[in-house]
């Protein structure tokens, strides 16, 4: 990068991810308030907290990176559970139906703003309530929108990642963050039985766009 960038986001998995397809950063956590407009729809909110987020940090001398990422279902948006009943009923409402996943990104400098969204289908195996209480004891999943994080919830063997992002891994020599291998699924709940798009997007960063409109501040 030919400024310092900065990584707006304390969660562990856009961290790794973005170290991964080779950005180095520094992590600074946005101080802001995440409510919205009631009257915005679902598909603008992460969009708007990101921006929100990017706003939040300061950016002369550097590139600010800041993603949000929201579960909808129903036209209704399933933020993070904040106790193990709530996490069981969001699971409950998901359980053999297709949900969508939308992330929105905020690229930001002294030189202008990229922001953007990239949008999943993720669709639910039928569950049973001692799966989805199995799934909630070992996971704990209350950092996490939805209750849930794709990581580990797939079916063993299964690749997830879309064509696009296969191309982008193999390109940097990053192949082992494709899931596939039965010994990459920890024993727990197979919660998902299959996702359309990308399915760093359901894990809360999507690598293909976000390498690709970062390339003009490298």
């Amino acid at each position: 990068m030919k400024l310092p960038l900065i990584l707006g986001s304390s969660s562990p998995r856009r961290q790794f991810l973005l170290r991964e397809i080779g950005f180095d950063f520094q992590i600074q956590k946005p101080d802001v308030d995440e409510s919205f407009p009631h009257s915005m729809t679902p598909e603008r909110v992460p969009l708007y907290l990101a921006r929100k987020k990017a706003e939040a940090l300061p950016h002369a001398g550097a590139v600010v990176i800041t993603a949000d990422t929201v579960v909808i279902l129903d036209h209704r948006i399933l933020n993070k559970p904040g106790s193990r009943q709530e996490a069981l009923e969001m699971l409950a409402d998901l359980s053999g139906r297709q949900h969508r996943v939308v992330t929105g990104v905020c690229i930001r400098s002294a030189q202008g703003e990229c922001l953007f969204s990239d949008e999943s289908l993720v669709t639910f195996r039928p569950l049973q309530p001692t799966e989805m209480e199995a799934y909630v004891d070992i996971y704990s999943p209350y950092d996490k929108a939805g209750a849930y994080g794709a990581q580990d919830s797939l079916p063993p063997g299964l690749n997830p990642c879309s064509p696009e992002e296969q191309q982008l891994l193999r390109a940097l020599g990053r192949e082992s963050l494709m899931p596939g291998s039965p010994q990459q699924q920890a024993a727990g709940t197979v919660l998902i039985e299959r996702i359309e798009g990308s399915y760093f997007n359901v894990m809360g960063l999507p690598l293909v766009p976000v390498y690709q409109h970062l390339h003009p501040w490298a």
